[in-house]
């Protein structure tokens, strides 16, 4: 009988205050400094020693940090370590793993379609999903509320539903713990829905526009539940409706959904994903986790087209992502701490989230800021609009998904703009 592993050791999301010295690189320790470099050679020194010291942690096998300017002006991008085990080297060009970022490029399809009238945000997901789908699959007390949950709901995290990935089913296993103890498997949407109704209970009622202060769970069945609705108001699979809308139009060469649809041009193979240090060959999951493998330029790519209305508009769909922030409870069971949580803030398919400590300030005093999303393998892609920076990367590590918020200031206060 194979032994089972243990349970997986997600570091808690809402640890980002650096109150420990000896988690912060040794370069990084020194009184703060709001002035520049001398030279951009000696920015580019200190954002590779940066690197290096990400890739010293624990567990970590290789990463790839990107950061630039939306202007143009200022471009660095560097990789280290092996791209899979014995490989070639990480490179700029190497896709990887996107995770849950890819809840950016799913939102920016929904608002996206809401501009052609084919989805409104504010009527019931019932009204676009059969019954067999959405029946009974938000019951709490004997009263099934899933025809009061709204696009919106699904977009915000603000449905009450619980996550069919992370928590605990039936058989006191979540659905990423058979996966990662039992091996490779495959699920749907209608799995997806038997898990939620058959075996997890919704957290709270879902919450109304109106409520002074609505509450947030992040739970990836919000966003299995817009895929299903995007499919059905296209009549097209999801990855037909990605290429349609955002792929080609912006030229992503290197952005694709595994098992579904094919890289455009040549590619590298992507980058392995790792488990502490566990290999984790999963091609079937992957591709039923839905989530896109691309690039730092693909990434970035298309975070500036979105911050430039060039995929939807900015005034109204980009402002409507943007203006409907709800803070993330503390965490206070399991699957809390290995999802993201206090102090961490959402839009619709944006996370915010803001450095609030003392010595973190731009040099016009205001508290740095940081918009966009990460994802549970130590991925992200970011805005700081009070810089006009835009920060992407991985570590691959399905164990780092706070590393982003850790990371992140460090990038920051590298380009002498924010202190830590």
């Amino acid at each position: 009988m194979t032994p089972r592993c243990s349970p997986p050791e997600y570091r808690p999301w809402h640890v980002v205050s650096f109150r420990d010295e000896s988690d912060l690189d040794p370069e990084m320790t020194e009184p703060p400094s709001n002035e520049l470099p001398g030279n951009e050679d000696a920015l580019r020194d200190r954002l590779q020693g940066l690197l290096r010291g990400l890739a010293s942690k624990r567990m970590v096998h290789h990463a790839i940090v990107a950061i630039e300017r939306v202007d143009g002006s200022f471009r660095w991008a560097g990789s280290i370590g092996p791209a899979t085990p014995g490989g070639p080297p990480m490179r700029a060009d190497t896709p990887y793993f996107l995770a849950s970022i890819t809840k950016l490029h799913i939102a920016t399809v929904v608002m996206k379609l809401s501009e052609t009238g084919l989805i409104d945000l504010d009527e019931p997901m019932t009204a676009y999903l059969p019954g067999e789908l959405t029946r009974g699959l938000h019951e709490i007390d004997g009263v099934d509320r899933s025809g009061s949950i709204s696009v919106m709901n699904l977009l915000g995290h603000t449905s009450g539903l619980p996550d069919y990935l992370e928590e605990l089913g039936h058989g006191g296993r979540s659905l990423v713990e058979e996966i990662v103890e039992d091996g490779d498997r495959a699920w749907d949407i209608d799995e997806v829905v038997r898990i939620v109704r058959e075996e997890l209970t919704p957290h709270f009622p879902p919450q109304a526009p109106e409520e002074d202060r609505p509450r947030a769970r992040y739970s990836d069945t919000n966003y299995r539940l817009l895929v299903a609705v995007v499919e059905q108001v296209t009549g097209s699979p999801m990855h037909e409706v990605l290429e349609e809308l955002i792929v080609r139009p912006l030229g992503l060469e290197r952005t694709w959904l595994p098992g579904r649809s094919p890289r455009f041009g040549e590619a590298p193979e992507p980058a392995a994903l790792w488990y502490r240090d566990r290999l984790l060959d999963i091609p079937i999951a992957m591709a039923s986790f839905g989530d896109l493998y691309s690039t730092v330029d693909d990434t970035l790519r298309f975070l500036r087209a979105l911050l430039r209305g060039e995929i939807v508009d900015e005034a109204t769909s980009l402002a409507t992502m943007r203006s409907r922030w709800t803070r993330f409870g503390f965490p206070r069971d399991r699957v809390a701490l290995r999802t993201p949580g206090w102090p961490i803030e959402y839009g619709l398919g944006l996370m915010r989230f803001r450095f609030r400590l003392p010595r973190v300030r731009t040099p016009g005093g205001e508290t740095p800021t940081l918009m966009g999303h990460s994802g549970s393998t130590g991925s992200w892609l970011f805005h700081c609009p009070q810089l006009d920076l835009l920060l992407t990367g991985t570590v691959d590590q399905a164990t780092a998904g706070a590393v982003p918020f850790r990371f992140l200031p460090r990038l920051l206060r590298a380009v002498g703009h924010a202190t830590v």
